[in-house]
C-alpha cells in the first residue's frame, strides 16, 4: 500500500481552530464538488475523553478532492432521545443508487466516560443529497449480541459492496466478559446487509483479532477492488506488521470473511513526506478512509495528531523523525492539535 501512496500538500490539511478534528470521509455530488465529513468536538477537555461525549458530525466542501475544503456546517449529532442522543461519531459515506449513506457510531451516557463507551452502538443515515438533511437510524443497524464477542458495545463500521452485489460491513466489537468497565477483547466483526440500511446479518465470531493479546485491531476500513476484498487496521501492538505498535496493517480475503494478512502487511508508517520533499513525522496516523472513484482509491483520508513540540503541520526543514527513546518520552504528553489529512494515491499501471 505504501509505494501508492504520493506526497502531500499543504492545502489537503483540514483542522479547525478550537476544536479536535477526527474521522474523515469524503463522497462526491452530482453538482460536482466532494464533499467531506468528519468528527469534531471541543479543546475543553482532554482528547481521549472528550470524543466519547462531545462528538458531532461535520461537514466541509471543495472543487478538488485532494484539498481546499471550507467547513459548511454540521452534518449530524445527537438525536436528543434515544440510543444516539448524545454522541455521532466514526462517520464513513457510500454512495448508492443516487442516495447517500453514513454509517456512524451513536452513543448516550450520563457525562462519565465508561457509560458513554460502553453506549456505542452502530447506526446508518440517509440523505438525498450530500449536504443533507440525514435521516438517523431509529434503532442500531448493527447492536450488540448478548453472550458474543460483540456484547459491550459496537463501533468503527466502514461499508463495501461486494462483487455479489451485497453490502460488507466490518465493524470493532468489545466483549463484556473481562474486568467491568472496559471490558474483554477488541477485535473486528463482519455482518452483510442486502440494502444498504440492512438488515445486517452478522458472521458470529471475530474476522481480526491478535491471538497473543486482547487489544487486537480497530478503525477497519473495507473495500473491494479487482475482485478482493481488502481491508486497513490499525494494528495495535505490532502482531501483523511487525513494525512496532500503533502501525496500520492491510489485510486482503475472496470473500469478505477469511482475512489474511497481506504479502506485505505494513501498509505505511506514520511519516508523511511533502510535496517539497521534505518528510514530517505524526503522532497518531489513524482512521484510514479511502475514497474512491469507479471502484479505485483517489486518495487515502486520515485522522491526525501531532507531537506537542511541533506547532503546526506545515513542512519544516529536512527530516522530522524521531528516535524511538524520543517518541516514547513523547506519547506521556496531551494533545493539544488534530487535523485531517488527504493522501493522494498514486495510480498503478492497470489502473
Amino acid at each position: 500500500m505504501k509505494e501508492r501512496l504520493g506526497k502531500v500538500c499543504k492545502d489537503s490539511i483540514f483542522e479547525m481552530e478550537g476544536h479536535f478534528v477526527w474521522c474523515g470521509t469524503q463522497t462526491k455530488g452530482d453538482d460536482g464538488l466532494y464533499y467531506l465529513y468528519f468528527s469534531f468536538w471541543p479543546k475543553g477537555e482532554d482528547f481521549y475523553e472528550g470524543w466519547v461525549k462531545y462528538s458531532k458530525v461535520g461537514y466541509a466542501v471543495s472543487d478538488n478532492p485532494y484539498g481546499g475544503f471550507r467547513y459548511r456546517g454540521i452534518a449530524l449529532e445527537g438525536s436528543g432521545h434515544g440510543w444516539d442522543a448524545d454522541v455521532i461519531h466514526n462517520p464513513s459515506v457510500i454512495r448508492q443508487d443516487g442516495k447517500y449513506y453514513m454509517y456512524y457510531m451513536g452513543n448516550y451516557g450520563d457525562g462519565s466516560y465508561w457509560t458513554h463507551r460502553n453506549h456505542q452502538r452502530i447506526g446508518v443515515a440517509v440523505a438525498e443529497h450530500p449536504a443533507g438533511p440525514w435521516t438517523h437510524s431509529e434503532t442500531p443497524v448493527v447492536d450488540i449480541t448478548p453472550n458474543s464477542f460483540d456484547s459491550l458495545m459496537t463501533s468503527n463500521p466502514s461499508v463495501t459492496r461486494g462483487g455479489d452485489g451485497r453490502f460488507y460491513m466490518i465493524y470493532k466489537a468489545v466483549s463484556a466478559e473481562g474486568e467491568l468497565p472496559r471490558g474483554g477483547a477488541v477485535v473486528c466483526g463482519m455482518a452483510v446487509a442486502d440494502h444498504p440500511l440492512g438488515p445486517f446479518r452478522k458472521y458470529g465470531k471475530p474476522i481480526l483479532q491478535n491471538p497473543e493479546n486482547d487489544w487486537s485491531v480497530e478503525d477497519a476500513f473495507i473495500w473491494f477492488e479487482n475482485g478482493r476484498f481488502y481491508c486497513l487496521a490499525k494494528d495495535f501492538h505490532g502482531y501483523f506488521t511487525k513494525a512496532g505498535k500503533n502501525q496500520v496493517a492491510l489485510f486482503e480475503c475472496e470473500d469478505g470473511i477469511s482475512w489474511q494478512p497481506a504479502e506485505h502487511t505494513l501498509a505505511y508508517t506514520r511519516h508523511l513526506t511533502w510535496e517539497d520533499g521534505t518528510d514530517f513525522e505524526v503522532r497518531h496516523l489513524e482512521r484510514p478512509q479511502l475514497y474512491l472513484e469507479d471502484g479505485k482509491p483517489v486518495c487515502l483520508r486520515s485522522a491526525c495528531a501531532l507531537y506537542e513540540e511541533a506547532a503546526s503541520p506545515a513542512p519544516a526543514q529536512g527530516s522530522a523523525t524521531r528516535s524511538l527513546a524520543a517518541c516514547a518520552a513523547l506519547e506521556s504528553t496531551p494533545i493539544s492539535h488534530t487535523f485531517n489529512i488527504c493522501i493522494p494515491i498514486v495510480k498503478s499501471k492497470t489502473d
